[in-house]
């Protein structure tokens, strides 16, 4: 039986030896990418300092300076091995892009000539209609344009040279995540820059700063490839649990396996030379599932990294006779997988505006830029839950250590009392200045001191203010990080704007500055309440609790996508500048397709099996155990074959239930594939084609429990999570 060879294979399985670069991570880190310590060298003083100029501030660079960086860009390249180049993009799929195209070109005489010009490096025309595109694009508008993103380093993978880019259409929407984060990035970065000159006028510029920790499961390949569940939709669509999970606590930065370890190793060079900067690796809660996490970077090169991350642990994975599973919720049971996005806000200057200060006016700034986080987050709680929404996160969210979909912000009890003296003081002269203007607050003394949160880091909040940033933690683990933060950064850009126009609004009508942005504060800390929670965000009370707070509490995908589109939404997206209409219809357009579509493709699969796979298997048990009984009633001598029966019974109610199942399934996909509203194909595949999962799920479980172990044709869950 495959299943058998199967685990063979994987109880064989060799460790793959991998040799360590000789050197120290310090000289090979970022080897593979076009740097600023390489561009000194490759390129002329003029040109370097022109594309510095361009990465740092966004300054135009000329079709001259182009095409001397892209000639330096070429010959380090060839000097490292490349012979072809590609514009790497992320387009809506979720996954990354690319189209590798040779530097060798004929040059009519016979020979070839190594050739890359500015133009080249600087755009590219793929087919945009080949890409998710929510109707921007058609099959007879093929036309898209990839350009260069200098502000991302290019890297080499194997033999080609990728140049990070954007993607949008011939009509110029955006048509990937990287245009939106950018202009979500300047948004904010700008908005927060006004704000910063309240407390220090030297700020100039504010950068987004994002760390991910990015968890996976790997499985034996062979193990993985006798489960077409697992091949073509990422998670067990059925399997009952294993007598031991993770009920022990016995996994969680446990020691590495040999094969795992060897896998992490190899991982971690490949990702050093290309100018990751992973620093944490270890075993996460659930059998077989790990976790990795980088330094963290400013947020667009911290999203490169995680998507070419992703890309190479899967090469890597299988030079080791692994798997990558990036799906949220691949084991029913046990812990799911996250992506945990650490965010962050960081002057030119060098402060974290996230991070508590050493003096009571540094504090007053802390305090006011946490504030509007909350308040934006409080504003906007339904769409940033669109934002880490998908047919795979949501079966992620609201169990094993996964947050809640329901968006809430813990704050800790110390920081939470500061913030709820502020919001009680009434005293007129709470804020002052003495005689050497430094600011002091009578009747808060938490002000001049306020403490990294030293409490309880509360599993089940989906928003965290963790000490000096902030850990969106219901990203799931196969989402480009991009679409969180794209939503983060406007949604808090949006609230800088308005919170400057109302203390500008009080110091025009007299109110001195110090005290226009305590009242205002006040008044947000208030207005903000419903956000804070601390508590067990699992609880059937809290669930209340947050609808009676008003609080986006829907936990239909299909439904959540609809906040993109509400007009509080629209009305901050465009004043943000960073999607218009257009671009918010298309990509919910995108985020119903692809839930209908992988609903559909679950569906199909888990009839196959049920049909193709356990009733068979479960039928001819059923056969086995109806031959023992009549050859039990023939030879009598008192021999009672009543068990037998029953569990005959118990076979053929489970498998009449399947059947049913099954087909009930199929004719509510027919149903719902009339459907030419997207929306509403959607809604249908989630109210009445997912709905059947569990239920047939529930009776081949069973027989799982059942049928003879020999006879079984699938790995089960003992199996995928403890062979390693």
């Amino acid at each position: 039986m495959l299943r058998f060879r199967m685990v063979e294979a994987a109880l064989n399985r060799q460790v793959r030896e991998v040799v360590a670069p000789s050197a120290r991570p310090s000289d090979y880190f970022g080897e593979k990418v076009f740097g600023r310590n390489v561009m000194r060298k490759y390129l002329d003083r003029t040109t370097f300092d022109a594309l510095i100029e361009t990465m740092d501030k966004g300054t135009p660079l000329s079709a001259e300076l182009a095409d001397r960086v892209a000639a330096g860009m070429r010959q380090w390249a060839l000097d490292n091995g490349a012979d072809h180049y590609t514009h790497w993009f992320q387009p809506l799929t979720g996954g990354t892009a690319e189209k590798h195209d040779s530097f060798s070109d004929p040059d009519g005489k016979g020979f070839v000539i190594e050739s890359f010009s500015g133009k080249v490096l600087a755009q590219q025309e793929p087919d945009a209609s080949s890409f998710p595109s929510g109707g921007i694009r058609n099959t007879f508008e093929a036309r898209g344009y990839s350009a260069w993103d200098p502000s991302s380093p290019a890297f080499i993978v194997d033999t080609t040279l990728c140049i990070p880019t954007v993607f949008i259409a011939y009509t110029g929407e955006a048509l990937d995540y990287k245009v939106p984060l950018l202009r979500a990035m300047t948004a904010v970065g700008e908005a927060a820059t006004e704000v910063c000159h309240y407390f220090d006028k030297n700020v100039s510029r504010v950068q987004t700063y994002l760390g991910w920790e990015q968890e996976y499961f790997l499985l034996d390949e062979s193990l993985w490839a006798a489960r077409p569940d697992l091949v073509l939709t990422g998670r067990t669509l059925l399997g009952h649990e294993s007598a031991k999970n993770q009920q022990l606590e016995d996994h969680y930065f446990g020691a590495i396996p040999a094969r795992v370890i060897n896998f992490m190793k190899e991982l971690e060079y490949e990702s050093l030379k290309l100018g990751i900067p992973l620093k944490t690796r270890h075993n996460e809660v659930a059998p077989n599932q790990f976790e990795l996490a980088p330094v963290y970077e400013e947020a667009n090169l911290a999203n490169d990294h995680n998507q070419l991350l992703m890309t190479i642990m899967d090469k890597i994975a299988r030079r080791h006779h692994f798997r990558v599973l990036l799906h949220e919720k691949p084991f029913k049971g046990i812990n799911g997988s996250g992506k945990h996005n650490n965010w962050s806000l960081g002057t030119d200057t060098g402060v974290n505006l996230f991070s508590p200060g050493t003096t009571p006016a540094e504090n007053l700034q802390f305090i006011t830029f946490l504030v509007n986080v909350l308040a934006a987050v409080h504003r906007h709680n339904g769409l940033l839950k669109a934002a880490i929404m998908s047919a795979t996160n949501s079966h992620r969210l609201g169990a094993n250590e996964a947050p809640p979909a329901i968006i809430s912000a813990f704050l800790g009890t110390h920081l939470s009392s500061v913030l709820d003296k502020l919001a009680r003081s009434k005293d007129d002269n709470a804020i002052r200045f003495d005689a050497k203007s430094v600011l002091r607050m009578s009747g808060i003394s938490q002000i001049p001191s306020i403490l990294l949160d030293n409490t309880d880091r509360n599993r089940t909040s989906p928003f965290a203010f963790t000490g000096n940033r902030f850990e969106f933690r219901a990203v799931g683990s196969s989402d480009n990080c991009a679409e969180a933060i794209i939503t983060l950064c406007s949604i808090v850009a949006e609230q800088l704007r308005e919170f400057k126009r109302e203390v500008d609004e009080k110091i025009a009508g007299g109110m001195k500055k110090d005290k226009a942005i305590y009242e205002v504060v006040k008044r947000l800390i208030k207005s903000s309440r419903p956000i804070h929670f601390d508590g067990n965000g699992y609880s059937d009370e809290w669930k209340a609790e947050a609808k009676r707070r008003g609080l986006d509490c829907e936990t239909s995908a299909p439904l959540i996508f609809d906040n993109y589109l509400s007009k509080q939404s629209v009305k901050m997206f465009s004043a943000t500048g960073v999607l218009s209409k257009v671009e918010l219809e298309a990509r919910t357009e995108v985020k119903w397709e692809t839930y209908t579509k992988k609903i559909q493709i679950e569906a199909r699969v888990l009839g196959d099996l049920a049909m193709n796979h356990i009733v068979p298997i479960a039928s001819k048990y059923e056969a086995m155990l109806l031959d023992k009984v009549y050859k039990m009633m023939q030879i009598g001598y008192g021999l009672d074959p009543t068990p037998d029966i029953e569990l005959i019974k118990r076979i053929q109610s489970h498998t009449a239930s399947i059947q049913e199942g099954v087909s009930q399934l199929v004719e509510a996909r027919k149903v719902a594939n009339k459907i030419d509203n997207m929306r509403q194909k959607a809604i249908a595949y989630h109210d009445t084609v997912e709905v059947w999962f569990d239920k047939i799920r529930h009776h081949i479980d069973k027989l799982e429990e059942i049928v003879d172990d020999q006879m079984w044709p699938l790995p089960k869950y003992r199996e995928l999570l403890f062979l390693r």
